[in-house]
C-alpha cells in the first residue's frame, strides 16, 4: 500500500462533506441545519446528491451528523442496528414515533445501540454545534421508515420521498423517476407492528464513557505497551480474549474502545478483518512497513485485511480510538516479531 492508497482510505474531520437535504425532513423548520455524512458506504441517505467519502463495502457503514443547539433529527426507525457514538457536545436521544416514550441525554464518550424497529430521534442540546459518529449494520441497511408525522410536515416544504427511496425535489421541478411513486407514509395502524421500549430497556442499550471495562489482558493489550482495550458491543471473544460488551447482542460487528498512555503502542500485526478506527481525542501514527500516517481528533481511516500495520499513541495526554470490525468473531490478530520493521518505524518517525 503507498500513501496515496493509504490516504483514499482516510477521511479527515475537517474534510468531511456533508448533505442537507439527506432525508425528507430537511425542509422541517427545527430540522433544517442538520448536516449528514456518509464517511464509508451509502447509508440510508434519500438524496442523490450525498457525498460517500469511501465506498468500498465493509458489511456496515459509517456515517456521521453535525447540529447545532436545538436541531432536530425526526424520529424514524431502521431494519438493521444503528449505534452511536458522541464526538462532541450533548444529544437527547428520544424513542417512540412521537418521540415520548423515552429520553435519554448523552455526551462525548457515550454510546448507545438502538435495536431495530425501534422509532428514534435525536436533537442536540449543547450551546455548540456538535457531532455524532454512526454504525449501521450490513451493506444495505435498507430505506428508512418515518413516523407519520414527518410525513405531514414535508408536504409544505416540496420533498417527494418514493417507494425506492429517492427524495425528488418538486420546488427544484424535479419529477418522480419513471417507474418509481411516491412512499406510502408510515400510517398509524403500521405502529403497532414497531417496538415500544421501556427506559429500563433503553438504558440497557447505552454505555456512558466512564462505565467501559477497559482491560489490559486482551490479546491486544498483552503484546502491547501501555494500552487497555474495552469491548462496547458485541459477545464475548475467546480468540481475541477479550470480554462482552454491555450489549452482547450480535450486530454482524464489533465496536471496540483502545486507550494509549502517552508512550503507547500497538507493535506490528494484522488483521482478517477491515478495521475502521476513529479518533475520539488525541492524536495517533498509523505505521505499514517505513510509511506512516498521522490521524487527529474526529478523523477515521479503513485498514485493509492483511496489511501489517502498528499504532503509536502521538499525545503527550495519551489517546482514545473507538474502532470497529466486522463480523460477530473477529479472529485474533497476527502478530509479526521483526525488529526491523520497529527499527525502520522508529528511524521514520525521527526523520519527521
Amino acid at each position: 500500500m503507498t500513501v496515496e492508497d493509504m490516504k483514499a482510505r482516510l477521511v479527515r474531520f475537517r474534510d468531511l462533506v456533508p448533505c442537507k437535504t439527506a432525508f425528507i425532513d430537511a425542509r422541517t423548520p427545527g430540522s433544517d441545519q442538520k448536516e449528514n455524512f456518509c464517511i464509508i458506504g451509502p447509508g440510508v441517505a434519500e438524496s442523490p446528491g450525498q457525498h460517500v467519502h469511501v465506498k468500498i463495502p465493509h458489511g456496515f457503514n459509517i456515517g456521521g451528523a453535525r447540529q447545532p443547539k436545538g436541531c432536530l433529527n425526526s424520529q424514524h426507525s431502521h431494519i438493521s442496528e444503528e449505534v452511536f457514538l458522541v464526538h462532541s457536545g450533548a444529544w437527547a436521544f428520544r424513542w417512540g414515533h412521537d418521540g415520548k416514550d423515552g429520553e435519554v441525554v448523552l455526551r462525548a464518550g457515550d454510546v448507545i445501540s438502538i435495536p431495530i424497529n425501534v422509532f428514534r430521534g435525536f436533537e442536540c442540546v449543547s450551546q455548540e454545534e456538535s457531532f455524532l459518529f454512526a454504525i449501521l449494520g450490513r451493506d444495505d441497511p435498507g430505506h428508512v421508515t418515518w413516523a407519520p408525522y414527518v410525513f405531514e410536515e414535508a408536504k409544505d416544504y416540496g420533498l417527494v420521498l418514493t417507494r425506492a427511496g429517492q427524495l425528488v425535489d418538486t420546488r427544484a421541478g424535479e419529477k418522480i423517476p419513471e417507474g418509481d411513486e411516491p412512499c406510502r407514509p408510515t400510517s398509524h395502524d403500521d405502529l403497532k407492528n414497531f417496538r415500544r421500549m421501556s427506559a429500563a430497556e433503553m438504558n440497557a442499550c447505552v454505555l456512558k464513557a466512564g462505565d467501559a471495562k477497559l482491560s489490559r489482558v486482551t490479546d491486544l493489550a498483552q503484546h502491547s505497551k501501555g494500552v487497555s482495550e474495552a469491548a462496547i458491543l458485541g459477545p464475548a471473544n475467546e480468540a481475541e480474549r477479550i470480554h462482552a460488551g454491555k450489549m452482547s447482542n450480535p450486530h454482524g460487528f464489533h465496536f471496540r474502545k483502545i486507550v494509549f498512555e502517552k508512550s503507547g503502542r500497538i507493535p506490528p500485526h494484522s488483521r482478517s478483518e477491515e478495521e475502521v478506527v476513529f479518533v475520539q481525542d488525541g492524536a495517533v501514527t498509523l505505521f505499514w512497513g517505513d510509511k506512516y500516517l498521522e490521524l487527529e481528533k474526529g478523523d477515521t481511516i479503513t485498514v485493509p485485511k492483511t496489511l501489517v500495520r502498528s499504532w503509536w499513541s502521538n499525545s503527550e495526554n495519551g489517546v482514545n480510538l473507538f474502532v470497529v470490525r466486522g463480523g460477530d468473531s473477529p479472529a485474533a490478530p497476527i502478530w509479526i516479531d521483526d525488529q526491523l520493521i520497529e527499527q525502520k518505524q522508529n528511524l521514520a518517525k525521527m526523520a519527521s
